[in-house]
């Protein structure tokens, strides 16, 4: 496994080659699937994960955006952890700075879950124009900062409560429900909580760019990573 990653390491630093890239992460995605913790526990430090992996985004590589898409798609799912004895610490706290930054991830549905991390273009628009397909992902601008008042952290709160609660019955209705003979009730309320979810996510999401508060931020994000977690498996 070291020397696997070390020829990876190899092969991405500081490489404007788009075709060695390419092929180079479909034999990362093609090793993530098909080796064990000892390999997968070496690509989710931060000096290959960070140092290597998201530095490509940087827009003097002027990577595709499928490319920028793929990058950003295994930092997420290894974010969200492998089966078995693998620490994802460090890539988890890489994931959370790009979110801080702004940075835009593939939809869940455009991710496939697990060890496997293949993804595809995103479909949210069509480029007409060469200069739309060459910009960058990272790094984005961001807003002005707020800090919010205890009477605005306490009502957001209660904002997150229930949407850990809408989570729960996500969930719950999912495990109950086989697909083919589904519940009619349950996928009504189903497809409510869905849109409920989503609307919340994105508003997570602009919270996590603007808001300064240190205890905020940390559950903003764990209650993202349940949403993504159960709109995904709504997605599956």
């Amino acid at each position: 496994p070291k020397d696997a990653v070390k020829a990876l390491k190899k092969k991405l630093s500081k490489n404007c080659n788009h075709k060695e890239i390419r092929l180079t992460l479909s034999l990362l995605d093609m090793c993530i699937e098909n080796c064990g913790p000892r390999f997968q526990s070496l690509v989710v430090k931060k000096d290959f994960c960070k140092d290597k992996l998201v530095k490509l985004l940087n827009p003097r590589y002027n990577l595709p955006i499928d490319m920028q898409e793929k990058i950003l798609t295994f930092i997420m799912t290894w974010a969200r952890g492998f089966q078995g004895m693998v620490d994802v610490s460090e890539v988890k706290e890489v994931y959370l700075e790009l979110l801080k930054k702004g940075v835009e991830f593939p939809s869940p549905d455009a991710s496939r879950g697990g060890p496997k991390t293949s993804s595809r273009p995103s479909t949210k628009s069509s480029p007409s124009s060469a200069n739309s397909a060459k910009r960058s992902l990272l790094p984005l601008p961001t807003g002005p900062t707020l800090l919010l008042t205890p009477e605005q952290i306490g009502k957001l709160y209660s904002e997150l409560d229930m949407a850990k609660m809408n989570v729960r019955v996500m969930s719950s209705i999912l495990k109950e429900n086989v697909p083919g003979s589904e519940n009619p009730d349950d996928m009504n309320l189903l497809q409510k909580l869905y849109k409920t979810c989503r609307m919340m996510q994105e508003r997570i999401m602009e919270l996590l760019v603007t808001v300064e508060n240190e205890d905020v931020i940390v559950e903003l994000i764990q209650v993202n990573e349940d949403l993504n977690n159960v709109l995904l498996g709504h997605e599956r």
